[in-house]
């Protein structure tokens, strides 16, 4: 049997918690128990005496939920697959098998180690693979490999029938099709608990990479230089970055509030072929940035510029003008990759069709550069990643729920800081910011977000953001104007009837 955490084990206070610290510290709202699975007949005993019981259960792999959709759970249980983390099942043959408890930087070294390949997936290594498996992560090799679902074959879930009965379903694209594809992009906690995603073929881990990094001084940046700089930013993936030689760069502009002192761009290259023999798009991208006088850096980043961080020590080399860091790729992708605790965060999002205007360039310079009496907005950042490649390939819309398959960056508004009396002034600010920016490119009655258009195609569902519950056409935001949500509403109908599996942004039968 799972193994049952209860209010007056020890262990409680801990296991309840959650990664993001807003949501602690209501014990009336705090979920009366945790179920931890070591396998998946442990998480169908556990589902089925909570449904039984009449409580509510909300799935926890990672932990890194950026919205309050498990722990806050009064009366229900916390099935925690932290400890499911089998990697081969009897019968699978050579099929690749990803467990959801496990961490990212788990998957990476096994599947390097006894097969030398991996998942194009993201760069925090804490990340538990369930939620962002299912939520259609995407990381620094996505451009040049695609989604880790778009690789995706089959997923072992439990599902819980209109009796209330709990069963274990292999799924893929000749069994339970349509929630095979719900499960590859429809998000975390709708249709059931994920206790596998199986894999036929994955591809080859690189065998090295190349890390940049430049800085740019807030001290002496004008609203011009900075436009300047986050135009050609875009305008390299708008163009040059459509290329195949170019899906091997992945890189982040991490827009960090005046007060932090400088912001960046950071990036990791390898060639198509895995190797770093050909770095010609390393340095034209790099020199698109030179006319701004960026001063390069090996420090720390600072907080939202984690990904890019300095590795431990690999070989220096010189690149024209250029200092770079070329780096095993294991070497580069298990370091130090800000995946610890976040204390207290809040999140945005939005994926990119086109090139930043000048307008939303200026926008963006006026809220960086905007103090708040009494509001400290160090920790502040909009970091914008390149996006596109790979991940664009025709079809994969309708094989997967990702629908966003025309952007060429994607957008993550991010705030950190520790004190709970900081939270009114942050989160208005950050609302303001975002309010402003997406008031300009959208039709008035869409004003305050990125409705899908031609500039934009809406939210991403694992960067969750119940602000966005406001409008009316929030699920658009996250699954398009087409019929997908529609789609996903039949499937959870069909799977869930009861609605067992939901939360604030959950799908809406």
């Amino acid at each position: 049997m799972a193994i049952k955490i209860t209010r007056t084990d020890p262990r409680y206070p801990m296991l309840c918690r959650s990664r993001n610290l807003r949501w602690d510290g209501n014990q009336a709202e705090a979920a009366a128990e945790i179920e931890l699975c070591e396998t998946a007949e442990q998480a169908a005993e556990a589902l089925q005496r909570v449904v039984n019981a009449g409580m509510r259960p909300t799935i926890r792999s990672g932990g890194h939920c950026y919205e309050d959709f498990v722990v806050n759970n009064p009366g229900g249980a916390i099935l925690d697959l932290s400890l499911l983390k089998s990697v081969s099942l009897p019968g699978d043959g050579t099929r690749y098998r990803i467990s959801p408890g496990q961490e990212l930087g788990e998957v990476y070294i096994d599947l390097y180690k006894r097969r030398g390949v991996t998942i194009p997936g993201g760069s925090c290594y804490e990340v538990g693979a369930g939620g962002h498996i299912s939520g259609g992560g995407y990381g620094v090799l996505s451009r040049l490999h695609g989604l880790t679902i778009d690789w995706l074959s089959a997923v072992e879930i439990l599902t819980v029938d209109g009796k209330g009965h709990v069963e274990l379903r292999r799924i893929d694209k000749d069994h339970d099709p349509d929630l095979f594809r719900a499960c590859r992009g429809g998000g975390g906690g709708n249709f059931g608990v994920i206790t596998g995603f199986l894999f036929d073929r994955l591809p080859v881990a690189p065998m090295e990479v190349v890390n940049a990094h430049l800085s740019f001084d807030w001290a002496t940046m004008t609203e011009d230089n900075f436009a300047a700089i986050v135009m050609a930013f875009g305008d390299y993936f708008a163009k040059r970055g459509s290329e195949p030689d170019t899906w091997g760069l992945f890189a982040a502009l991490g827009l960090t509030h005046a007060s932090s002192g400088r912001f960046s761009v950071s990036l990791q290259f390898c060639n198509p072929d895995g190797s770093c023999d050909d770095l010609k798009p390393v340095e034209e991208f790099l020199d698109l940035f030179q006319a701004f006088g960026p001063l390069e850096t090996r420090a720390s980043a600072a907080a939202g510029e984690k990904r890019f961080a300095q590795r431990r020590p690999g070989a220096r080399e010189t690149l024209g003008q250029y200092s770079i860091d070329r780096l095993l790729w294991l070497e580069a992708t298990i370091g130090d990759s800000g995946g610890g605790h976040s204390g207290r965060a809040a999140y945005k999002s939005c994926y990119m069709k086109q090139n930043f205007t000048r307008a939303e360039a200026k926008c963006i310079y006026k809220q960086l550069t905007r103090t708040v009496p009494g509001v400290d907005l160090r920790g502040s950042v909009m970091a914008v990643d390149s996006y596109g490649g790979a991940v664009n390939a025709k079809g994969m819309a309708d094989a997967t729920s990702v629908w966003q398959r025309s952007s060429i960056m994607k957008v993550q508004f991010q705030q950190y800081w520790d004190r709970p009396e900081e939270d009114a002034g942050r989160l208005q600010w950050m609302r303001e910011f975002y309010t402003d920016l997406y008031s300009q490119q959208v039709d008035a009655k869409y004003a305050g977000a990125p409705y899908p258009n031609e500039y934009y195609e809406g939210c991403y569902i694992n960067y969750p953001d119940c602000d966005m519950l406001a409008y009316a056409f929030w699920p658009q935001l996250y699954y398009g104007t087409h019929d997908l949500y529609s789609f996903l509403q039949q499937v959870k109908r069909r799977y869930d009837s009861n609605n067992i599996f939901h939360h604030k942004m959950s799908i809406r039968a």
